[in-house]
């Protein structure tokens, strides 16, 4: 099962022997290729027939069938060897290129798997990108909130940890003004006015005491104010007796 594996992913591995890269050139390109530990070498093609009969490689022109053929030698470091079909002496289908770089050998991928290759490349850079486009707006999402009285906005984690650090500012309140103060005090006189006070307290820590009873304590009794006015009666008699008749004055005539 393995060799079926590695004999259908021929562009994904290589091939290499250590031994011929000092003798590698173009007469000895072909011998190489054709080791029988080569994944890349066909055993049934007319090179090997050829090479079993000891003949050369001109006759692979009278030949139908596999063969392989070396397209281009850039020694000592580039070899380019064709897998083809030949069907008559003049007419031959390629099937397959390999290159030789420094002794390694590779099989060239062709049009179509190149093609596949990018188109997968690019699906798989599409859907990491739309995945991530994703993920990105679902997390956007979850920060999300909405009230009915107060609409959309955004709610984070961060923000709240940073309001518990930060140590709160006490807001200044702003003073009133004029206008309003005015207003105030005259709201207040006027709720006065319309609903007296039941309580007073006259001073600081004292208990509050019924209005009624403050104005019995300020108004006098009416004996002591009667014995008041005899007492400065009395005294304005006395003042009078001491001070004698008065002086009599001459008429002029």
């Amino acid at each position: 099962m393995a060799a079926v594996d590695i004999r259908d992913n021929l562009l994904g591995i290589s091939w290499v022997d250590s031994s011929w890269i000092p003798i590698l050139n173009s007469g000895s390109v072909l011998d190489y290729f054709s080791e029988r530990s080569n994944p890349f070498y066909d055993r049934t093609c007319n090179n090997e027939v050829v090479k079993m009969q000891r003949l050369t490689l001109e006759h692979l022109n009278q030949m139908v069938g596999v063969e392989y053929i070396l397209l281009h030698a850039q020694e000592p470091i580039l070899f380019i060897i064709r897998k083809q079909q030949r069907q008559s002496p003049t007419q031959v289908i390629p099937l397959a290129d390999y290159y030789i770089i420094a002794g390694v050998i590779y099989q060239a991928p062709d049009l179509g798997s190149v093609i596949n290759s990018r188109v997968n490349l690019f699906s798989f850079y599409k859907l990491t990108a739309v995945h991530g486009i994703q993920s990105a707006f679902d997390e956007a999402m979850s920060y999300c909130r909405y009230h009915p009285s107060k609409g959309y906005w955004w709610h984070f984690k961060d923000h709240e940890e940073q309001d518990k650090i930060k140590p709160k500012v006490k807001r200044k309140e702003e003073p009133s003004s004029i206008f309003q103060r005015q207003r105030v005090d005259a709201l207040l006189l006027d709720l006065r006015q319309k609903f007296p006070p039941k309580f007073v307290q006259q001073k600081s820590g004292e208990k509050p005491v019924p209005v009624d009873q403050t104005k019995k304590e300020a108004e006098p009794i009416p004996e002591t104010v009667k014995s008041e006015e005899k007492e400065t009666t009395k005294n304005i008699q006395q003042t009078a007796g001491t001070k004698g008749p008065p002086e009599k004055r001459m008429r002029l005539q």
